[in-house]
């Protein structure tokens, strides 16, 4: 059912920092930051041969990017992105397995202007899944 791993996030308190440091130290391809209001949250892409690396802070008030950085106030990997050819067909699956689908159970759209949904740490192993279709 899963694809590719699409993208690894990093919740980071000082994105603007976090971006020079992957550019200047790791030499990374880093793009401009953009705003995602809908999930409260802005996000700098950093592009690998392989996949990206999205490094995120919170965007308003509610963001829920906010109360991880509270838990861990310098950082650390948010959750994993895998691609999936039809977001409807994988959520009507995984539901039926049991799994737990954050929020509605309607995609949003994500930062890559496709289709995301957000899986419940606690059926993953403790990971947060994003899904995102292709």
């Amino acid at each position: 059912m899963i694809g590719r791993l699409n993208h690894v996030a990093i919740a980071v308190p000082d994105l603007a920092a976090a971006a020079r440091q992957y550019e200047a130290v790791l030499g990374a391809q880093v793009r401009a930051p953009q705003d995602e209001p809908d999930h409260g949250v802005r996000v700098v892409f950093i592009d690998l041969p392989n996949t990206k690396v999205e490094l995120l802070t919170p965007l308003g008030e509610g963001s829920p990017i906010a109360g991880f950085l509270e838990k861990n106030p310098s950082g650390g990997i948010h959750h994993l992105c895998f691609e999936v050819e039809d977001i409807l067909a994988a959520r009507d699956r995984l539901l039926a397995e049991g799994a737990r689908v954050l929020g509605p159970a309607e995609p949003k759209i994500g930062a890559h202007g496709k289709p995301v949904l957000f899986l419940h740490p606690k059926d993953f192993n403790g990971t947060l899944i994003e899904l995102e279709q292709v």
